[in-house]
């Protein structure tokens, strides 16, 4: 790409963030460029003025100037402000996701990416998106601290166990684009890759349908409720045991969870959260972290930890995602048998 009448040999972006972050980039280094500049001309200067065995005077009066030092320090503050600001702009942007961005799940473990597509199929080491399409990534690792790293789309972002991270972008143009780990995290790190296919979007519909034709898009889509996904959703809801506190009409007097996704959420100590992911993951693992005001304090609710695996949890968090206008009938029916298991071990 070029930057006014100075080339650079940097990847073509392809994703509607990469433009913005290479901006920064150059802006960064063209301000530090100058300044190391400056100072090594000012460097070799003096040393070549005071070298010894030169005639220049080293008895002349000190001299200073304040409206020099006024105008110096004032150019450059004022740079490095513009700097900062503008770096702040384009990093908020990163870490606030489009609201109608399609939601995509990433689990790391050692060495491999598995991927979790709207409809419920699965990935390994590999992502088809659609370009123009708005996509998020909502991110979380079994084991260590790994990192997503898409180097064409110039995002990164560090993923972490017990909690979820996010992530998102828009690809601009059809390709296959390497997928990293950012993070050492082990023996096989150098080979924790995978490959990010952007698809025209009737591509990638045709590619998703391919997978399984009954399935439906999830996370409060119209008409999902009868659908194979909303079933799963609903039995992992029911086979956890939330139905018997969480749901209308329960004998166990529990926060209702219909209506918390994307909303305020005042708590027990006067704080607020927002109902996000996160808030919900943490809330079935930690139930003691965020208590909602107006309940008891411990909390009533057993702690999920090591007992459900990252589908179910990811399930889980759908389906509360899904009942923000209110609760499905099917959601209120006897609990299925599926068993939960003892351990959070997830396999691909």
């Amino acid at each position: 790409m070029t930057f006014g009448a100075f080339p650079f040999t940097l990847a073509s972006s392809a994703s509607n963030l990469g433009e913005r972050v290479d901006s920064v980039f150059i802006g960064l280094t063209l301000f530090a460029g100058v300044i190391v500049f400056i100072l090594a001309v000012l460097v070799l200067t003096f040393v070549g003025m005071y070298y010894r065995k030169t005639r220049f005077s080293r008895v002349q009066p000190l001299t200073h100037s304040n409206r020099l030092e006024i105008f110096f320090v004032v150019l450059f503050g004022v740079i490095g402000l513009g700097l900062f600001f503008w770096s702040a702009e384009v990093y908020s942007d990163i870490e606030r996701p489009p609201n109608d961005a399609m939601t995509i799940f990433v689990v790391g473990k050692q060495w491999m990416w598995k991927l979790h597509q709207p409809n419920g199929r699965e990935e390994i080491n590999s992502l088809h998106v659609p370009v123009g399409q708005a996509v998020k990534l909502v991110m979380t690792s079994q084991d260590v601290i790994h990192s997503f790293y898409i180097p064409d789309f110039r995002i990164k972002q560090d993923v972490l166990p017990d909690r979820y991270t996010t992530l998102w972008f828009v690809p601009t143009k059809a390709g296959q684009f390497r997928i990293r780990c950012a993070e050492y995290c082990g023996t096989d790190h150098g080979e924790m890759t995978g490959w990010v296919y952007a698809m025209d979007p009737a591509d990638y519909e045709r590619w998703l349908s391919a997978s399984s034709a009954n399935a439906a898009p999830i996370g409060g889509t119209p008409g999902y409720a009868n659908s194979t996904m909303a079933t799963q959703l609903r039995n992992t809801f029911n086979a956890a045991g939330c139905i018997a506190c969480h749901v209308p009409g329960a004998s166990v007097r529990a926060p209702r969870l219909d209506g918390i996704w994307g909303n305020t959420i005042r708590l027990q100590n006067g704080q607020t959260v927002i109902g996000d992911e996160q808030y919900m993951r943490e809330s079935i693992l930690f139930p003691n972290a965020k208590i909602s005001a107006g309940y008891p304090q411990p909390s009533l609710m057993p702690s999920y930890k090591g007992q459900l695996t990252e589908q179910q949890l990811r399930d889980l968090v759908e389906f509360i995602k899904s009942i923000r206008d209110g609760w499905p009938p099917e959601a209120t029916t006897r609990p299925s048998t599926q068993a939960v298991p003892a351990n959070g071990e997830d396999h691909p």
